[in-house]
């Protein structure tokens, strides 16, 4: 029971430690992740914690990418806006 305790606790602290890595520091750990697994040669005990740190690092990945996406779309939407107040200082419709 103690190594499943000591398993947990490293995979909180190994999540941690994923939430605070930039986009291309968890990316790059990513590859490298994938490379390993890819290599073969390891224990299916160390496969499944390095298929386990691969799901951590793609989600870190995936909350960079969903971030920098929503400021793209509020940096387009304010273009928009401002777009759409310049063409209607015209002073009417167009028709």
């Amino acid at each position: 029971m103690a190594k499943t305790d000591e398993k947990a606790t490293q995979a909180a602290g190994s999540a941690a430690e994923a939430s605070t890595l930039g986009y291309e520091q968890a990316r790059d750990e990513l590859v490298e992740v994938v490379r390993r697994l890819e290599a073969g040669g390891t224990t299916l005990e160390e496969s499944l914690a390095l298929w386990e740190r691969g799901e951590e690092l793609a989600k870190v990945c995936r909350r960079w990418l969903e971030g920098a996406r929503a400021r793209l779309d509020a940096a387009l939407a304010e273009t928009a806006e401002g777009d759409d107040t310049e063409s209607g200082e015209g002073g009417g419709d167009s028709r």
